[in-house]
């Protein structure tokens, strides 16, 4: 991808939650590359600008493309290939906690159109290489930790070659060691070319790992300038 194409944009775009209106007037380049966090306290509609890059939630008032789909335009049987398009962790891991962590991940790939078996075990293994789970292919969720479960819902999130990571919150249920090698996780895979967005209220984390910073207040959205912290208490 031409890396001067951002990958989302929005411009001056109202960003809802249900009916209501949390943003307004978003601005936001998201280029191939980058790491970008989405800060701000409780209920500042972080996580709808999420919904809203996913077409959870619909854009009535404004523009926005994600990876060269229009959210204006986009037709209901479009989504699931914008969204295949979309890597996405969540705070609460979201595996199937009835199957093991091979047949999560083998789930994902035949819902989104792969057939091959041979092809299927080369790629769940190789996702499970890059987070480091590939002894843990076999284990039920409830036998790993957190961070593991974490781990494998980041390799859940690389399976279709994803243009962006969409973290929502991904360290919140995890302690401080374990949400640690998490972020240094999303950083390597950040340096091998994958784009990452982070919703986070946790100032710890963009002071110790630093990216772009998208502040979220009083209904408003903007990008911080480099080196300028917030106080999220």
């Amino acid at each position: 991808m031409d890396k001067a194409q951002p990958i989302i944009s929005f411009r001056k775009a109202d960003i809802l939650n249900g009916e209501s209106t949390v943003i307004y007037g978003l601005d936001m380049d998201i280029f191939p590359g980058d790491f970008a966090y989405i800060v701000g306290k409780v209920g500042t509609g972080k996580t709808s600008i999420i919904r809203t890059v996913t077409a959870e939630n619909p854009l009535r008032t404004g523009e926005g493309t994600v990876c060269g789909y229009d959210l204006r335009k986009i037709r209901s049987k479009d989504i699931p290939y914008l969204r295949r398009k979309l890597g996405v962790v969540f705070q609460d891991f979201q595996l199937l906690m009835d199957r093991t962590v091979d047949r999560n991940l083998e789930f994902v790939l035949r819902s989104t159109g792969w057939k091959d078996k041979q092809k299927i075990d080369e790629r769940i293994n190789r996702v499970l290489e890059d987070v480091g789970m590939e002894t843990k292919a076999h284990k039920m969720p409830h036998q790993l930790s957190g961070g593991e479960q974490q781990r494998i819902a980041i390799a859940r999130a690389l399976l279709n070659s994803p243009e962006v990571i969409l973290a929502d919150e991904p360290t919140g249920n995890l302690d401080a060691e374990t949400a640690d090698s998490i972020l240094r996780l999303l950083r390597k895979l950040n340096a091998e070319g994958t784009a990452v967005v982070m919703v986070t209220h946790n100032r710890t984390i963009f002071e110790n790992y630093p990216g772009r910073v998208f502040s979220c207040t009083d209904e408003k959205c903007g990008e911080l300038p480099p080196r300028r912290l917030l106080n999220l208490t």
